[in-house]
C-alpha cells in the first residue's frame, strides 16, 4: 500500500506552461484525501515551490517538502528543517576555479539568494532563465562570508558546452561532490551526501514510512536516486533513457497528466 507520493516538479508534475493540470490536482487531491502524503521533490528552493505548495494545500500542518535535491528537509508550515545539507566557502571556492578552467558560468545559491560570481569573458550565465523565485545578486570570491552556507553550485550553459565541460571535470571533484544534471542546460554540484532518494530516506524514517510504501515520479537525472529508493519507482514518458531503465512503470508524458495516470493507477485504482 502506497503511504507517500514523491514528485518532481519539471518535467513531471508541470506541463510545459509550468502549471499543474486540473486532472493532476483533483488526483492527488484524492490521494491525500485516503491518508497519503504527497510531497513536492524537487531542485527549485523552497521559494520556487511555493505556488506549488499552495495549489495542492500543501502548506498547511503536517506536510513537507524537499527542495534543493535532498539537500532540504523540512515542515511546509513552520518552515522547521528535518535535515540540511551544505557546502562551505572552501568548496564554492574550488568550484569557482573548476568553472573558471572549463569556461563556464557558475552560480550558488543559498536559501535567500542566487550569487552571481563574474563569468568567464563573453560567457554569462543563463540561470536567470530557468530560476525567477530568488534574487540574483553579483559578488565576488573576495567577499563570501565565513559563515557562508551554500545549498548547491550550479553551471548554466548552452547545452553542446556544458557536456563538453563536463567531461573535463576531474574525477576528484566527482569523488568529493553529488555532481548531476537536472535539464540540458544545467549542472548541479552539492554536497556528496545530497540527492533525492536520501533527502525521501530522511523523511520517510521521520514519517516512519518504509521504501516499499513509497511511490516516486520523476523525469532527469537528478531523479535516479529517487526512483531507485522507492518501492514503485515511475518515469514519466518524457524522461532521459536511465530513468526509464530503472523504473517499474513508464507513464504518460508531463504533457499528458503522466502523474495524475500512474496516481489513478496505483493508488486510487482506477
Amino acid at each position: 500500500m502506497i503511504k507517500l507520493i514523491a514528485i518532481d516538479l519539471d518535467g513531471t508534475l508541470l506541463n510545459d506552461e509550468k502549471k499543474i493540470s486540473q486532472r493532476s490536482r483533483e488526483t492527488l487531491m484524492k490521494a491525500k484525501r485516503l491518508g497519503v502524503k504527497v510531497v513536492l521533490c524537487s531542485g527549485r528552493p523552497i521559494a520556487g515551490i511555493k505556488e506549488y505548495l499552495d495549489v495542492l494545500g500543501l502548506n498547511e500542518t503536517g506536510n513537507f517538502a524537499i527542495t534543493y535535491n535532498g539537500g532540504l528537509v523540512q515542515k511546509t508550515d513552520s518552515g522547521e528543517v528535518l535535515s540540511e545539507k551544505i557546502l562551505t566557502r572552501s568548496d564554492v571556492r574550488s568550484i569557482y576555479t573548476l568553472s573558471q578552467k572549463l569556461g563556464v558560468p557558475m552560480n550558488f545559491i543559498d536559501q535567500e539568494n542566487v550569487y552571481c560570481p563574474t563569468p568567464p569573458k563573453g560567457r554569462p550565465s543563463l540561470y536567470g532563465t530557468v530560476m525567477h523565485s530568488l534574487p540574483f545578486i553579483g559578488t565576488t570570491m573576495d567577499q563570501l562570508p565565513g559563515d557562508l552556507k551554500v545549498n548547491k553550485v550550479v553551471f548554466c550553459t548552452e547545452q553542446e558546452r556544458l557536456d563538453a565541460a563536463i567531461k573535463k571535470i576531474p574525477e576528484t571533484y566527482f569523488e568529493k561532490y553529488t555532481i548531476m544534471k537536472s535539464r540540458a542546460i544545467l549542472l548541479e554540484i552539492m554536497n556528496k551526501e545530497v540527492d533525492k532518494g536520501r533527502g525521501l530516506q530522511i523523511l520517510g524514517s521521520y514519517l516512519k514510512i518504509r521504501p516499499e510504501e513509497i511511490m516516486t515520479l520523476g523525469d532527469q537525472e537528478n531523479d535516479l536516486a529517487m526512483i531507485r529508493y522507492a518501492g514503485l519507482g515511475v518515469a514519466m514518458g518524457n524522461a532521459i533513457q536511465k530513468v526509464k531503465d530503472i523504473a517499474q512503470f513508464v507513464t504518460k508524458k508531463n504533457t499528458e497528466d503522466g502523474v495524475a495516470f500512474a496516481v489513478e493507477k496505483f493508488v486510487l485504482n482506477q
